[in-house]
């Protein structure tokens, strides 16, 4: 199957190439960051997680949301969601590896991992994220190369593709889980000491990672022979809908028990992000985007008229998107380490060596993504021609 990348539109080669120049831009300034050490990053004494862990966290709830079209197909029979389960795994794989290679950016040597594999601290959170990100990763590669497989073939998927999907629903919710504890696991940090991270950065996953599903849907819709019915659209759009409604409720749940039960600490935080603190503002126009957007998308798609018409409904997701990449892939991390402990505040800002490196990573991601969407469509239009 892997002959039917070499062949593609004129458009597909120069997307193609695009992003290899992106790739080989990312590798040039991580091998800088390889031989000088992290301190070329933005990173400090008192902010020692900067863009790689922020965006391997918001890439964690992209990989989770696959669920959200398994859970549907798997065990309430919506047929509908059929055709795009298969985009949801690979959208899946696509996003685990580019969460794995932030990791590796974030380690400075990437020799460190072998620490991890030889040996193991059964005792630390980062040990068990990950075991189960790596076996997200080989569940959704196998369901996914074995569905496709049998879809060339014309033939039904092995019947053990489904225990295998059984495994993964609640496998993927793991994954975000074990993440939300690297956070809510530290007492010193009181942003993150929070009962409800897990539901949050589940809530926030399963909104922005649908979100982007369906907008790759349409995309594929619009360039490709691969054509997505409207009821599964729109039903995946009401899933994103009431999933940024909790995830916009459990925040305010935050601010509710920040500021009402006076906790410096948390209050600090909250405070640093939206109003500034101490005269340090950086994120402040970030998060109050991030918030116009999110009651923007939730409007767009509350109303049924509105979700309908797929120019609005492109508009509404990528406003939710947008605005759970802005609240957890960069003011989730960066309001954790305010204050310091010395009840100052350190503000971070990304060198351009780390921008690079994020783009490259993602460049990366969207790479593999193309390369077995292309596979797909490649598949689905020789089963069209066949039968």
């Amino acid at each position: 199957m892997l002959e039917k990348v070499l062949y593609g539109s004129k458009r597909y080669y120069t997307w193609i190439v695009f992003l290899m120049i992106i790739i080989i831009f990312g590798f040039t300034a991580y091998l800088e960051q390889f031989n000088t050490g992290l301190g070329i990053t933005g990173m400090s004494r008192d902010v020692t997680w900067g863009l790689y862990i922020s965006q391997f966290t918001f890439m964690v709830g992209v990989a989770a949301s696959a669920v959200m079209v398994a859970i549907p197909y798997y065990l309430h029979d919506h047929k509908t969601f059929g055709p795009i389960v298969i985009l949801g795994e690979f959208l899946a794989v696509a996003a685990v590896i580019v969460c794995m290679l932030f990791i590796l950016c974030d380690m400075g040597q990437p020799t460190r991992f072998l620490n991890i594999v030889l040996h193991p601290t059964p005792n630390s959170v980062m040990f068990w994220d990950m075991c189960v990100l790596l076996g997200y990763l080989l569940l959704n590669l196998i369901i996914g190369w074995t569905i496709l497989g049998a879809d060339k073939k014309g033939i039904s998927a092995p019947h053990w593709t489904k225990v295998l999907t059984y495994i993964a629903i609640p496998w993927a919710v793991s994954i975000h889980t074990v993440t939300a504890f690297l956070y809510a696991g530290l007492p010193g940090r009181y942003y993150w000491l929070t009962a409800i991270m897990a539901g949050r950065f589940l809530a926030s996953a399963f909104a922005a990672g649908p979100a982007l599903l369906i907008i790759l849907c349409l995309i594929l819709r619009k360039y490709t022979s691969f054509k997505t019915s409207k009821e599964a659209i729109q039903s995946l759009a009401v899933i994103v809908t009431y999933a940024m409604i909790a995830n916009v409720f459990f925040f305010l749940l935050e601010v509710f028990t920040a500021f009402y039960s006076n906790i410096p600490g948390h209050m600090a935080a909250l405070q640093y992000l939206f109003v500034g603190l101490n005269g340090h503002n950086n994120l402040v126009p970030f998060m109050w985007t991030a918030a116009i957007l999110a009651f923007l998308g939730i409007g767009l798609l509350l109303v049924p008229s509105m979700r309908r018409n797929e120019k609005v409904l492109t508009i509404a997701l990528a406003a939710v998107f947008i605005a759970a990449w802005l609240d957890k892939g960069i003011g989730l991390v960066l309001a954790g380490f305010v204050p310091n402990s010395f009840e100052r505040v350190t503000e971070y800002i990304p060198s351009s060596t780390e921008l690079a490196i994020v783009l490259g990573v993602y460049a990366i991601g969207f790479l593999i993504l193309t390369i077995l969407y292309k596979m797909v469509v490649a598949v689905r239009e020789q089963s069209m021609v066949e039968h």
